[in-house]
């Protein structure tokens, strides 16, 4: 028995003196010197006690020895499982206890905090941007070199928790061949190889920025310039000696707000890919304009990795998201029966990247991923007769952000706890940076109760990026003669 995902990303870069990993402080990390630091880490965690199929818990800074922990991991096949590093400690606490997982890894200024959120039940080690997290000292003295644990095709390799609109979120169980059969599908499509330089900006407690990014660059050898997070001034300095970048729009709409993104600029660009949320059509066109090079926009969720993508050679379409992968097949349903091509319905779809199911949930899968091996994603679409998608708009009230997946009923749950308040409807209304923006609607039982009170009782418990923009005080909120909140009735009139 083999390990595919390490065998196949990782092992090959064992003698590979070439740069992977471009550090903001001008070091680089090789290949070789990547693969030896993986080495490290899987002693560190073997020697915490994780052993296969145990939860690896990561809450830490965008570090080199983040992306190492996640190759660790899998080496010594353990599940990594990253979490948003803006997660508060009441959600930290929620997926601790959910996942439970034999280590924790944190920055190192949440030692504290994490630790009593574990007590006994994990071991929590640590990483910090100057190297002295507890993690990192204690794999500098560990071999590099380690027996890679074997692990079969549908092991499970990742568990990323997704939020539904229960309020509860949901760990979406990914396997070695979920992982590794999208990471090959997107490099021959994008034509990735080690000839490139990708601009990595994006968080890597996702799939983009982890799954998407990482593992292609590591596929094919691509040297990647590694950044702590966006910032203009970095990206427009590292774009003319770079070949491809991956964002989400506000991305782009920010590079567009920059008079220095020229076509001089970009001349050695080969690919720009946007995802994680809708690119608007304007700034498609404004992109295209300004620069000459049209984005690539693709599509994927959480449980699914990339479903479609638009050509790399061919028209990529203002609006659209292209066409499934290939091994991968996406059908347009009503109540599960095929729809002709060009109506609107539900999108699903079937492939070696559709995930393992819901960590805990088996009825929760069972009610979103069919017998037939399609997952139900919750998007509705239409499909145009040469197979290319559009995504139409969501049967789930799913608010997507600066790239970041936003459910209203965990929002709702923590403002209707707010005493004084009777009743809330969360919301998303276009935005021209994010591309929405968060909205709550709500009803009083105490007139008195001001916005800024509501505010400043709902912000600790959760994630910034979750926090409303704008609390709109109403009498009563919109419903239908079944009683249900119309919740494209509020959007329709907030979205000026």
């Amino acid at each position: 028995m083999t390990n595919i995902l390490y065998d196949a990303l990782i092992a090959p870069h064992a003698q590979n003196n070439a740069a992977f990993l471009v550090l903001d402080d001008g070091t680089t990390m090789t290949y070789a010197g990547f693969v030896a630091r993986v080495a490290q880490l899987a002693h560190v965690l073997k020697d915490a006690g994780v052993r296969p199929g145990d939860r690896v818990v990561v809450q830490a800074p965008k570090l080199s020895d983040t992306i190492a922990l996640y190759g660790a991991a899998v080496q010594a096949g353990a599940v990594y499982l990253p979490l948003n590093t803006a997660y508060t400690q009441s959600e930290l606490t929620y997926f601790i206890e959910d996942a439970a997982p034999a280590v924790v890894v944190c920055d190192a200024k949440d030692a504290g905090n994490v630790s009593a959120i574990c007590g006994d039940n994990a071991r929590v080690l640590t990483l910090a941007k100057d190297g002295s997290g507890s993690l990192s000292v204690q794999a500098n003295d560990q071999p590099t070199r380690f027996d890679t644990v074997a692990r079969r095709p549908d092991d499970l390799a990742a568990l990323l928790y997704t939020s539904g609109t229960t309020g509860r979120s949901k760990g979406a169980m990914l396997s070695h061949k979920n992982l590794l059969s999208n990471a090959q599908s997107l490099t021959d499509l994008w034509q990735i190889t080690k000839d490139d330089r990708l601009i990595h900006a994006l968080p890597i407690f996702h799939t983009h920025g982890l799954f998407v990014a990482i593992n292609t660059a590591l596929l094919a050898g691509a040297q990647v310039r590694f950044m702590a997070g966006f910032d203009v001034d970095t990206i427009i300095s590292e774009i003319p000696a770079s070949t491809l970048m991956m964002g989400v729009p506000t991305f782009y709409t920010r590079l567009l707000g920059d008079a220095r993104l020229t076509r001089d600029l970009v001349a050695n660009m080969r690919l720009f890919v946007s995802g994680s949320a809708p690119l608007l059509a304007e700034t498609h066109t404004a992109f295209e304009d300004r620069t000459g090079q049209r984005i690539l926009e693709r599509y994927g969720m959480t449980e699914t990795n990339m479903i479609t993508s638009n050509p790399f050679d061919g028209e990529r379409l203002a609006g659209t998201v292209g066409y499934a992968l290939p091994g991968t097949e996406v059908q347009i349903t009503d109540n599960g029966q095929p729809v002709a091509d060009g109506e609107i319905g539900m999108i699903e779809v079937r492939g070696d990247n559709v995930f393992q199911g819901y960590w805990n949930m088996p009825d929760k899968t069972a009610e979103e991923l069919r017998d037939t091996g399609f997952f139900i994603t919750g998007d509705l679409g239409i499909k145009a007769d040469d197979g290319r998608i559009s995504i139409v708009g969501r049967q789930k009230d799913l608010i997507i952000s600066g790239g970041y997946n936003i459910y209203p009923k965990e929002i709702e749950d923590v403002i209707n706890d707010v005493e004084g308040v009777l009743e809330s409807a969360v919301f998303g209304v276009p935005h021209a940076d994010f591309g929405e923006s968060v909205l709550a609607a709500v009803v009083l039982e105490d007139a008195s109760l001001t916005d800024e009170a509501i505010a400043a009782q709902v912000e600790p418990h959760l994630a910034r990026f979750k926090h409303p923009r704008r609390y709109v005080i109403t009498d009563a909120l919109p419903r239908n003669t079944m009683g249900k909140v119309q919740k494209n009735v509020l959007r329709a009139e907030h979205s000026a």
